[in-house]
């Protein structure tokens, strides 16, 4: 089997070293593995298949004889190294959002369109988060019955401010505890106890990014440019996996149990529906695994016979960001 040079920029954040656990675990054939990381992190030391890797400092020259490189340091980042990468021959797959919505730039979640990521010209976008969960779970429905209208709330964790956001919210509980001020600086509000619908900067319309890349983003991936997407964000004091409900208007009439059957037969979803016995999706279960658990599947009373309603829950850190770069990158390698 051939091997691949594989480079992750970003090695010593929250995505960064899921993506390293992520290519050993799923045994990605890696000839050489470079982590790149900011000139505070060079030279340390991190663990890759058994062996110790120095950290490198990310810079133009970091990406000669590299075939892939997963970046996942930031947006400002990305733009300013993520074409040097290409330049030196590269496929850079970006967890940020500095790419995702140029039209030469293919919007890729392995489980919707696969086939996108044959049209890059050197830089694949991974999806925001809450997208690339939603869609896992939306997709095969959409093949089926068709989506009409798509209307989001989500419970979106701590993890998705990365490491410093997980870090805040520990820090604040504990200080909640004894009795302690808790401060705020990742996040416009204190988080624990307490949730904040309020991700990213507010837009004109009055929706947020974080809200509106949902919209934008769904539409791009289903290649649906007109499909009615609506999303609420809401950020609360779990530490990893986001969760989110979801309403659905259907194009063709669609029951709970037929819904339920498509989903038990899709990639990447985890039916977890049993509310006889309280089953259902949850964060605490959902946290480090790869698949997206949804449940809680009824038909909406508001659309009737064309509408579906049901939640899910996901990993953050891996489907909605880590996990997603990597399946990205085997479908360069097949």
């Amino acid at each position: 089997m051939k091997k691949y040079n594989v480079a992750v920029a970003g090695a010593t954040g929250a995505v960064g070293i899921e993506m390293i656990q992520i290519l050993e675990e799923r045994n990605f054939p890696v000839n050489e593995i470079r982590l790149l990381a900011s000139k505070r992190s060079a030279g340390k030391k991190m663990t890759f298949n058994g062996e110790e890797v120095t950290i490198q400092e990310l810079t133009h020259d970091s990406f000669e004889g590299i075939d892939i490189a997963l970046f996942s340091a930031g947006g400002d980042i990305s733009l300013e190294y993520a074409p040097s990468a290409v330049k030196a021959g590269a496929v850079v797959v970006d967890n940020s959002s500095a790419y995702r919505m140029y039209d030469e730039v293919p919007l890729v979640v392995p489980e919707v369109n696969p086939e996108a990521a044959k049209s890059h010209k050197g830089i694949i976008a991974n999806p925001n988060c809450t997208t690339a969960i939603a869609a896992v779970a939306l997709w095969p429905l959409h093949k089926a019955f068709g989506l009409k209208k798509v209307i989001v709330s989500t419970y979106q964790a701590a993890s998705g401010a990365g490491a410093p956001g997980m870090n805040e919210l520990i820090d604040g509980i504990k200080a909640g505890i004894e009795g302690k001020e808790v401060e705020n600086k990742v996040f416009a509000h204190p988080l624990p106890y307490n949730v904040i619908p309020h991700i990213d900067k507010f837009q004109e319309n009055g929706y947020t990014k974080e809200e509106m890349k949902v919209t934008w983003e769904t539409r791009k991936i289903f290649s649906e440019p007109e499909l009615a997407v609506s999303c609420t964000a809401v950020r609360i004091p779990t530490l990893r996996a986001h969760s989110e409900s979801i309403v659905v208007e259907t194009e063709k009439e669609v029951t709970a149990e037929a819904a339920r059957k498509i989903l038990e037969q899709s990639a990447g979803v985890k039916v977890v529906d049993n509310i006889g016995e309280n089953i259902y999706p949850m964060p605490l279960n959902a946290a480090e695994n790869w698949d997206v658990e949804v449940g809680r599947i009824r038909q909406n009373i508001i659309f009737g016979s064309k509408g579906l309603e049901f939640f899910v829950s996901g990993d953050q850190l891996l489907k909605g960001a880590a996990l997603n770069a990597v399946q990205i990158a085997e479908l360069l390698i097949d």
